[in-house]
């Protein structure tokens, strides 16, 4: 599939029903698209499966509950609908995307609780998220901007609104070059990438930073588990920038990413070595089995 997401052939599931792709409209005075009252998931369907499709739609109702929001759908009934827009489009190995958001209603200002929440689930077929980084190695930039403080937005939600700065960030690093852009969090530590979580190898230990100011994504509590069966030791902590000098190898997780090594952060290099090749590897053989 490709050409522009709005002028495509295919069926997008929407409050219930399928409909005609390029039909998937919404009023231009939808309360999202204007105080960014929306949560979404990203997932993978693999030979058919969507891989922790379950967790995704829990993730995707307590992200909606977070920002005051209710979405009108069981995760059973997000599962269902989730697989019949990929029946309806023939696909078994595609990318999904459920987006629930607050859409035009009676009020447009700030508040927004005569509004519905209405709940949208669309795909793509996708190939590699960093492309031929997957062998390489990504390159990183160090964005200018920080992950807020859980203070200031629920940074447990997978909100659209937290993504403003990592669409900024991932401008300024392709200008420059790189694939995506590393973020530290309000206090200074170590956070994570544009769309991925990060992990480090040091003296075959694996680091990763605490999630207590960034998402605990799906794919990095996966990738965790099977460090731990393998019986590498995985110590979840605050990680300060200084420290970049002494990994030896680093990666990212996530699920469009799915498992990418990387080859640079700003000045910092690192080897694409073998602990990160297996676990590619080791992943790729998990969610297709």
């Amino acid at each position: 599939m490709e050409g522009a997401y709005d002028d495509r052939d295919g069926k997008i599931w929407m409050d219930g029903k399928l409909v005609e792709w390029r039909d998937a409209n919404v009023h231009i005075l939808t309360h999202a698209l204007h105080y960014a009252s929306s949560v979404f998931e990203g997932e993978r369907c693999y030979n058919g499966k969507i891989f922790k499709g379950v967790e995704h739609s829990i993730r995707l109702r307590k992200s909606a509950e977070l920002l005051d929001m209710e979405i009108p759908y069981s995760v059973e009934e997000i599962e269902a609908a989730k697989y019949a827009m990929l029946k309806a489009n023939g696909w078994t190995d595609a990318y999904v995307r459920a987006i629930a958001f607050r859409g035009a209603g009676q009020d447009m200002g700030v508040s927004s609780g005569k509004n519905p929440v209405r709940l949208v689930i669309a795909g793509w077929e996708w190939g590699a998220y960093y492309g031929d980084a997957k062998m390489s190695g990504a390159k990183l930039d160090i964005a200018k901007w920080k992950r807020p403080s859980p203070e200031t937005i629920p940074t447990a939600a997978k909100a659209a609104g937290l993504y403003m700065i990592c669409t900024m960030s991932k401008h300024a690093a392709e200008a420059k070059g790189c694939s995506d852009a590393l973020f530290m969090d309000y206090r200074g530590y170590v956070a994570e990438a544009t769309g991925a979580n990060i992990f480090f190898v040091k003296d075959g230990e694996v680091h990763t930073p605490d999630p207590d100011a960034i998402l605990n994504g799906i794919t990095r509590q996966t990738v965790i588990g099977m460090l731990q069966a393998k019986g590498v030791k995985v110590n979840v902590r605050r990680i300060l920038p200084e420290e970049l000098a002494d990994f030896e190898q680093c990666f990212l997780t996530g699920t469009a990413a799915e498992v990418t090594p990387v080859g640079q952060i700003g000045d910092y290099t690192f080897e694409v070595g073998q602990l990160v090749r297996d676990l590619a590897a080791e992943y790729e053989a998990l969610v297709r089995s």
